[in-house]
């Protein structure tokens, strides 16, 4: 055994929800007899914790410490077993013959999301006629007064935080992707028009997020999606940079050739390049 990245619960705080049972994908967390969560068997946790934010005592964390390896196959099996062939394609590193038709759009499995209504995934439908005349739009305006500009926006998809995002959801497949520094959307204030328009978006803060297993995790979504192209936007900051790195990894470990487009804004929110 060797150290490695894995759950741990702390069970004085463990309300028994089970809604971390839901989110894992491997099936790796389940109930006991005390209605507390504990781990099934731990090869069965890939350690990428897509429970930690439905988690709503913070009951759950990452540690590493020595544990066996986590192992995709025998979790696939658990799954399939368990939950059923759908949702055994959504296991993490699976062969793409198991996962099924490759690059095209993945439905959710039955059971797996992330817990939380806030954050199931919503594709965003929008057309230029409600852009141009939104009464929802016009009626804030009037209250808020004469003068105030109104902006179209152009999000497209929920959620957009990476700890809440999915790596199977289909609306990332066949798609240009921008993952954006929170402050950015708050610097550049054309962010929607010159950035975001006609992309997906993925947010993150590299200083003060917990970015374990965020390579991993941007390598999941742009291994199992066809992504058209690939921009990052940071803000002039160093600590800003950290994100762009993430994302190198994050390419490299995904084994597909993705070129990556940088646009850094400088804090008088003016793109530098």
């Amino acid at each position: 055994m060797a150290k490695r990245k894995i759950i741990e619960i702390d069970r004085e705080k463990c309300d028994g929800c089970g809604l971390c049972t839901d989110a894992c994908a491997e099936g790796a967390l389940v109930l006991d007899e005390e209605n507390k969560a504990v781990l099934a068997k731990e090869i069965y946790c890939d350690g990428m914790g897509a429970c930690l934010d439905v988690c709503p005592v913070d009951a759950l964390k990452i540690v590493e410490k020595e544990s066996e390896e986590y192992d995709p196959e025998a979790a696939y099996q658990h799954v399939l077993s368990t939950r059923g062939k759908e949702a055994a394609k959504h296991v993490h590193g699976i062969d793409k013959e198991k996962k099924g038709e490759e690059k095209k759009d993945k439905p959710f499995a039955p059971g797996f999301h992330m817990g939380c209504p806030g954050s199931m995934a919503q594709d965003i439908q929008r057309n230029q006629v409600s852009r141009i005349n939104n009464p929802t739009s016009s009626s804030v305006n009037a209250q808020a007064g004469a003068g105030m500009a109104q902006s179209s926006s152009e999000l497209s998809q929920w959620p957009i935080q990476l700890h809440l995002v999915s790596p199977y959801a289909p609306y990332f497949n066949n798609s240009d992707l921008l993952i954006a520094a929170d402050c950015t959307a708050f610097a550049l204030g054309s962010f929607h028009s010159d950035l975001l328009k006609e992309k997906r978006l993925i947010i993150a803060c590299p200083k003060l997020d917990d970015t374990t297993n965020y390579v991993e995790k941007i390598a999941e979504i742009l291994k199992n999606n066809t992504i058209y192209s690939l921009t990052v936007a940071i803000m002039t900051v160093p600590c800003c940079a950290g994100l762009y790195n993430i994302v190198e990894k994050a390419v490299e470990l995904s084994g597909n050739k993705i070129n990556i487009k940088k646009i850094i804004i400088g804090l008088d929110g003016e793109i530098i390049s």
